[in-house]
Formats: structure tokens, C-alpha cells, sequence
């Protein structure tokens, strides 16, 4: 006897929205899979409030939950110059993962064919007749559990190897200012106003939440992280010389580390296990998005549990956008490709609907060819020609904590955002009052 049909590790974006989707039960209103979520004891294992961001059109499934979304996006070049976008019918939708828990947990307990419980997972396995799940309780018992399917969301120990490996790391302040110097219908993805590091490429992010609210975030394309004087630099120089916000507050911030590799993520972990989410491969390499690759991966998944036929996972994102993928990794990290050129360029030349389409992976191969001429040709040529020479090696090793009660997940993305409350929540100088 299993203690579910199906087991779920980890109650984030991943597992939430496999738990959500077989929620709703097998087609013709038959009796669904039995579900088991589990998620991390309250404490250090546990992530704090996380944000997505993604795009799709107006009336998803999630829009009751959303904290703001826009229908306008920038992009301003090295050189100031700005090109807003209306990228209709989508629009780009920001979800806290408080409202986004609530919001399913109403679903799953109004359906009653998922129980939740709480427990550090030590590993997941194959077993002879499905899959085995070993844990900790709260208290530290050790529990074992076990179902005719699992799929675990927890991050991999280590990347996988890849030809090329670089990190989208960033650091951001939820600020508020003195005065109304946001524009709460427009979005800037990208500003490359900032200073350039010399290998790589480095933008503002700016997200408004209100004429004084918003999310002002500090964002490298490198091979290395800052330290903590660095991005404490960048941050004040964007905001105080580049936005001149004047006097503002600093409410909260957040900070993260998001792979951009060309390694390949297995989806399936053994006969009965499955990875999904970020460990299975979601993230798009090139652009760090996740929320979007997890629905659609989730959405398959449940699909053929619920009819009744053993799941077969399929890569989150095209073979064919991967391959653009580890190409424009490769150009970007030899340095023959101008990363703020190249951006600036597509945003500028590129339907926005169609652009958004084409980073999502959603594009025809038509579509795709005229996306690429509108890129610098030579250098995208030479990094394809080079690749298949190129070994794939083993980036540094992330081990998970011996117990797992002594550290938290690693960083997460742009879409699970570690969103950390501010320690000292009056003005101050060294806490951004300018």
C-alpha cells in the first residue's frame, strides 16, 4: 500500500501548480490521483516571500493574486535612449508567492485529493513498485513515505555540465520616495544605463508598484558574483545618479543567483521519480524567467496523470530554443557579442508581442529568422560554428546541508525572489536615505 498515488516534493511554484492541476480531477468528473504535498518545516529550510514575474494575457488563472501587473515595457540603451513597448495582448504580471499559496490552497482543500504535510526531505527514489521518499519531521523522526509516482522540485546539488556557465545575479530595494517619480503604467526590463563590467553586461530593473513604490534592482550577466560592497555601489550610484530618485526609504530587499547555462536538466530522475520545476529544467538560460516553463510543464504532467496514462515528461523549453540558447551564451561569454547592443537592438526592431513570444519559446521558425537577422550575424555564426568543439564541464558543486534542518535552498529567481523584510525600518544614511 502507498501512502499517495502521486507524492510532491516541495510547496513552491513548481509543486503548488502540479497539486493545483490535479486538483481539478480526472475528465468526465472521475475520481483523481490521491496527492501528497510536502512541504519544508517552518524555519530555515523554508523559503521567505517570493515574487514571479511573467507574461501572458489579461484573465489567468492567477490575476486575483497579482501584486501588479503592466501593459507597457522600456528599454533604455547605453545612451539613454528610451523604446517603450506595448506588448498587447500580454501584459507583464508580478505574483507574490503569499497570495499565489493562498489563492491554491483555497483550490486544493475545496477538493480534498491532496493532503499536505511538512517535513525535510532527505532523498527520493526508485523503489520496485513506485517511488520512496525519506524525511524528517519537525521534530526530527525520521518518516517514510511512498507513492506509485514522485516529483520533486527540490534544487540539484550540483549544474549540470555545460559548454558555457555563467550567473544572473542581482540585488534590489523595494524603496519608497518622497515624491511621485514612478510611472505605474510602464515596466523597464532593461536599462543599460549602468556602468559595464568588462566581461558580461549589467542593467537596472525597475518594477513600480505605485507614483512612490517601487522595485529598483541592480542586475550582472558574469562568470562571478559581486560582494556585498559592490552591489551596495551599483544600487546607490542607479538610483542616485542614473534615477535620481532623491530622498527615499528602503522598505525591504531581495537578492538572488540564477544559472545561465547550457547544461541539460533531466525531468525524469528514475522509472517512478521526476524532477520539475527549476530542477527539471524551466528556466529559460538566457533569460532567467521560470514561472511560465513551470505551467506549462506542470500542465502536461497533469494532463496525462489524470487520464490515466503514465506521465512523460518533455522539456519545458524547445530543442530548438535551447540550441539559440547555448549560442548566445557562447557569444556573450567569448565577449564577441555586446550584450547592451544586442538587447537594446531586439527591443527596438522586434514586434514586442512577437519578442515576448520568442523568449518564451512560443515563436515559429519563421518568426525565428526574422528575430535573427535583427541580430549581429558574424558574431553568432562563429559561437555556433565553435560549439560542438567545446567539452562540457562541471561547474562548482552546490551540496545540499548534511541535516536538513541547517540551511535554506540555494538563491532563488528572478520569479522566487528571497524578498528579506528590512531589519531597520526608518531613514537612515546607511540605509539609502539620499
Amino acid at each position: 500500500m502507498h501512502d499517495a498515488d502521486i507524492i510532491i516534493v516541495g510547496a513552491g511554484a513548481a509543486g503548488l501548480s502540479l497539486a493545483r492541476r490535479l486538483s481539478d480531477g480526472a475528465p468526465g468528473g472521475g475520481r483523481g490521483p490521491t496527492v501528497l504535498l510536502i512541504d519544508a518545516p517552518r524555519g530555515p529550510l523554508r523559503p521567505p516571500e517570493r515574487t514571479w514575474c511573467f507574461w501572458e494575457v489579461p484573465g489567468g488563472p492567477y490575476d486575483a493574486a497579482l501584486s501588479a501587473s503592466w501593459g507597457r515595457l522600456r528599454v533604455r540603451g547605453p545612451d539613454g535612449e528610451a523604446t517603450v513597448a506595448d506588448p498587447a495582448p500580454l501584459r507583464y504580471k508580478m505574483l507574490r508567492s503569499g497570495a499565489f499559496e493562498t489563492l491554491v490552497a483555497r483550490q486544493l482543500n475545496a477538493s480534498g485529493v491532496c493532503r499536505r504535510a511538512e517535513a525535510a526531505v532527505e532523498s527520493v527514489r526508485d523503489v520496485p513498485d513506485g517511488a520512496e521518499v525519506r524525511a524528517y519531521d519537525a521534530s526530527g523522526r525520521r518518516v517514510v513515505l511512498t507513492a506509485r509516482w514522485a516529483f520533486d522540485s527540490r534544487p540539484p546539488p550540483r549544474l549540470p555540465p555545460a559548454r558555457t556557465t555563467l550567473l544572473q545575479h542581482f540585488r534590489g530595494w523595494f524603496v519608497r520616495t518622497e515624491r511621485p517619480v514612478f510611472d505605474p503604467r510602464t515596466a523597464d526590463l532593461m536599462d543599460f544605463r549602468t556602468p559595464q563590467p568588462a566581461h558580461g553586461l549589467s542593467f537596472g530593473y525597475l518594477l513600480p508598484l505605485g507614483p512612490r513604490h517601487a522595485l529598483v534592482e541592480y542586475t550582472e550577466f558574469s562568470r562571478a558574483v559581486l560582494d556585498d560592497a559592490g552591489y551596495e555601489r551599483a544600487l546607490r550610484q542607479y538610483t542616485g545618479q542614473i534615477l535620481d530618485l532623491g530622498p527615499f526609504r528602503i522598505t525591504a530587499s531581495e537578492e538572488g543567483v540564477i544559472p545561465m547555462t547550457d547544461g541539460r536538466f533531466p525531468c525524469r530522475a528514475g522509472r517512478s521519480v521526476f524532477r520539475i520545476g527549476a530542477a527539471g529544467g524551466a528556466t529559460r538560460p538566457s533569460t532567467g524567467y521560470t514561472f511560465a516553463a513551470v505551467r506549462r510543464q506542470t500542465e502536461a504532467l497533469a494532463a496525462d496523470l489524470l487520464a490515466g496514462r503514465d506521465p512523460a515528461p518533455r522539456p519545458p523549453h524547445p530543442a530548438r530554443a535551447r540550441a539559440m540558447d547555448a549560442v548566445l551564451l557562447r557569444a556573450l561569454d567569448s565577449g564577441r557579442l555586446d550584450g547592451a547592443a544586442f538587447f537594446t537592438g531586439l527591443f527596438r526592431h522586434v514586434p514586442a508581442e512577437r519578442l515576448l513570444r520568442f523568449l518564451d519559446g512560443r515563436t515559429r521558425v519563421p518568426e525565428d529568422l526574422l528575430i535573427g537577422l535583427r541580430t549581429p550575424v558574424m558574431p553568432m555564426l562563429r559561437s555556433l560554428a565553435e560549439l560542438p568543439f567545446l567539452p562540457r564541464r562541471v561547474a562548482p558543486s552546490r551540496p545540499r546541508p548534511p541535516s536538513p534542518f541547517l540551511s535554506r535552498s540555494p538563491s532563488p529567481s528572478r520569479e522566487s525572489r528571497d524578498l528579506s523584510p528590512d531589519p531597520d525600518p526608518d531613514p537612515s544614511p546607511d540605509r539609502g536615505e539620499r
